[in-house]
């Protein structure tokens, strides 16, 4: 039994310190509580808001450390908001004065204002990309540069199934979370050379943010503790993986990817496509491939193959 729970705790973030953004309950609760339990440091941020951005409050993550520290854990509390340049920066440097470092950044802090495309006003499209997708830029620069100087770093963004699959409306918040997955796909690349890793999550658990869409008896199952393990592995020094899109709930795990099929040239010889000839090739074109990309340039180059650079086509 001792090797078993010995083997159960192996991976370990001893003398580590982690961010988590929305941390005062739900998701971010499990990550911040499920860190400390292996031996994080944790800066638990939220701004004690109700689900909508609206209202603040200190209790939600007073609590969180609250336990953490009951349970023998180290933990901070930080109530700024991501969704300004200023509460990024406070969260992180909450980090750095009170544990000296920064390894992890799991951006989790998030809002909803549904409503049909109709009936969505400026300020509440404006107001979900504030925090999920400007906020996740707010936190993760300064917390970047930090795993920069040290040449160590393990960033998550929170993306969603609304954002990589559509939901009804939900065009504000899909957009956002769609729009961290392209954040990530950047900060990838420029994360490789300074040991720096950052993927994506996309979590289903019942949290008050989902209370009215989840059927209630799907409720006790969807667990926020069920998808902790993921993210713990993805902060994780013995994760090999940087860029990847995560799915969990309920205790199953899998990988989104984006693909792409193999190009057809149209309008050889230096002649330009007409609408007919896409029209003709349409089931050609319109495939589920699964090609998969590690940058753009990578893609680029695929799809105009050397010999079309050499007078051959255009």
């Amino acid at each position: 039994m001792a090797l078993e729970d010995a083997a159960r705790n192996s991976i370990r973030f001893d003398d580590q310190v982690a961010i988590v953004t929305g941390a005062g309950g739900g998701l971010g609760r499990a990550y911040a509580r499920a860190l400390a339990d292996r031996g994080a440091r944790v800066v638990v941020n939220d701004l004690g808001c109700a689900r909508d951005g609206t209202g603040h409050a200190s209790a939600p993550a007073d609590a969180v450390v609250a336990e953490i520290r009951a349970a023998g854990g180290q933990a901070i509390a930080n109530y700024d908001s991501v969704a300004t340049p200023d509460g990024g920066e406070r969260i992180v440097q909450t980090a750095l004065q009170s544990f000296g470092r920064v390894d992890i950044l799991i951006n989790n802090a998030g809002i909803i204002r549904d409503k049909t495309f109709p009936k969505l006003t400026p300020e509440m499209w404006e107001a979900v990309l504030s925090v999920h997708l400007n906020g996740a830029y707010y936190v993760t620069h300064p917390a970047f540069l930090a795993m920069r100087e040290q040449n160590y770093g393990r960033i998550v963004f929170t993306t969603s199934s609304a954002g990589l699959f559509g939901n009804f409306g939900q065009t504000n918040y899909g957009a956002a979370k769609m729009g961290l997955v392209g954040f990530m796909n950047g900060l990838k690349l420029e994360g490789e050379r300074h040991n720096i890793q950052v993927n994506c999550v996309a979590p289903l658990a019942f949290t008050r943010i989902n209370e009215e869409i989840i059927p209630e008896g799907l409720q006790g199952s969807l667990k926020p503790e069920c998808v902790a393990p993921l993210v713990l592995y993805l902060c994780a020094r013995e994760c090999p993986v940087s860029g990847g899109i995560y799915n969990a709930a309920m205790g199953y795990f899998s990988r989104t990817v984006l693909v792409t099929s193999p190009a057809i040239q149209l309008g050889v010889n230096g002649q330009i496509p007409t609408v007919e000839e896409i029209q003709q090739k349409w089931d050609q074109i319109d495939v589920v491939g699964d090609q998969m990309f590690n940058d753009a340039v990578s893609a680029l180059f695929a799809m105009t193959p050397p010999e079309q650079d050499e007078g051959k086509g255009s």
